[in-house]
């Protein structure tokens, strides 16, 4: 019998405290699916390939952006673009990707509606997107280092429109499998109340907090038509 690795065990224990996140999506891929990551800054490159190694990688943004390892290596396909061609650059791929990943990326863009669109395009049928963005609620959160109001990131452009991703879906022929405006995952909420008087009192946001505000809107949804 093996024992899983610490990084494996780290692993678990984040999908049982997010299991709506970005890690929990990445395990439900199919094997060596083609996946695009769209905004694949913060080392995703990295951390998705070693989660699963099976996938064939592609990774687009408008820079390196916190990459602790060289983003090519880890990628099929490392795609750097100006932010006024990034939907333009998704577009060129119409049904190629099994699965899409679009982590805390839209409320950059400054073509959201467009982008989401070529999002939903580039997957093939039977594909899976996965969207988390800070919801429209965060205009009226206190401000915290580590961004808990909308506009603590100063790159934020608008907080994405919740009701019409949920309609350009089904316009788009995809089926909803998870859908929060405001996610709070109970394991996460009760440590964030628990710890709230500290990430007040520091005026940071610790472990929970996010959860504890219902700071992030997630969405999965799956294509059961062809565009």
């Amino acid at each position: 019998m093996s024992w899983p690795s610490l990084k494996q065990l780290r692993g678990r224990i984040h999908c049982l405290l997010h299991p709506r996140r970005k890690m929990a999506f990445i395990h439900s891929i199919p094997k060596s699916a083609k996946v695009l990551d769209v905004g694949c800054g913060n080392s995703s490159p990295v951390i998705t390939t070693t989660a699963r190694p099976d996938l064939r990688y592609t990774g687009l943004d408008v820079c390196d952006y916190e990459q602790e390892a060289p983003a090519s290596d880890y990628s099929e396909e490392y795609v750097l673009v100006s932010p006024d061609k990034f939907a333009v650059e998704i577009m060129k791929r119409p049904n190629t990707y099994d699965a899409v990943i679009s982590c805390h990326n839209l409320e950059h863009c400054t073509q959201q509606e467009q982008v989401l669109i070529a999002m939903l395009r580039s997957l093939r049928k039977n594909g899976t997107i996965f969207l988390a963005f800070p919801c429209a609620d965060s205009l009226r959160f206190p401000s915290r280092e580590g961004t808990l109001n909308f506009y603590d990131d100063k790159t934020h452009t608008k907080p994405p429109d919740y009701a019409w991703i949920l309609d350009s879906l089904r316009e788009e022929g995809f089926k909803l499998t998870f859908a929060r405006r405001r996610y709070r995952p109970w394991r996460l909420f009760v440590i964030g109340l628990l710890l709230e008087p500290m990430s007040r009192r520091k005026k940071k946001v610790i472990r929970g907090t996010w959860s504890f505000y219902g700071f992030e809107t997630i969405i999965w949804a799956k294509k059961i038509q062809d565009s």
